[in-house]
C-alpha cells in the first residue's frame, strides 16, 4: 500500500485527479504506482524495465524505480508500506543530492 506521497502531482495522478504531469508519462507511472501498491517488501517492485535499486546516503534507505529518461519514482519503505513517494529527476551522480529544485514536465513544453 501507498501510504505517503511527496509529490502532490503524483498523488493527484494516483487519486484519479487532475494532475500537470505529462500525459505521455502516465500510464507508465500508474503502471509502477499499480506495482508499488501491491508491495509488501521493495524488492517486490524489482521487476523487468523498472531498473529498480537503492540509492546511497539515505537512513532511511531510498529506493528508484526508473519511469522515462531521467524521470523516477522514488520512495521509502516501512512496514510493508511504501511511503514518502515521489516523483522526480535522478541521476546516479546525484544520488547524495535529491533536495535541489526539480520541475515537473508537463504537456504545455
Amino acid at each position: 500500500m501507498i501510504r505517503l506521497f511527496r509529490n502532490k502531482e503524483l498523488q493527484n495522478l494516483w487519486e484519479g485527479k487532475r494532475s500537470r504531469i505529462d500525459a505521455r508519462f502516465q500510464t507508465r507511472i500508474l503502471r509502477r504506482l499499480d506495482a508499488l501498491a501491491a508491495a509488501s517488501v521493495a524488492e517486490d517492485v524489482n521487476l523487468p524495465g523498472f531498473n529498480f535499486h537503492g540509492l546511497l546516503g539515505f537512513n532511511p534507505t531510498r529506493y528508484t524505480i526508473h519511469v522515462n529518461g531521467p524521470w523516477s519514482i522514488t520512495f521509502e519503505f516501512d512496514a510493508g508500506d511504501a511511503q514518502r513517494v515521489d516523483f522526480e529527476q535522478y541521476h546516479q551522480e546525484d544520488a547524495n543530492d535529491l533536495s535541489r529544485s526539480r520541475t515537473l514536465p508537463d504537456a504545455s513544453g
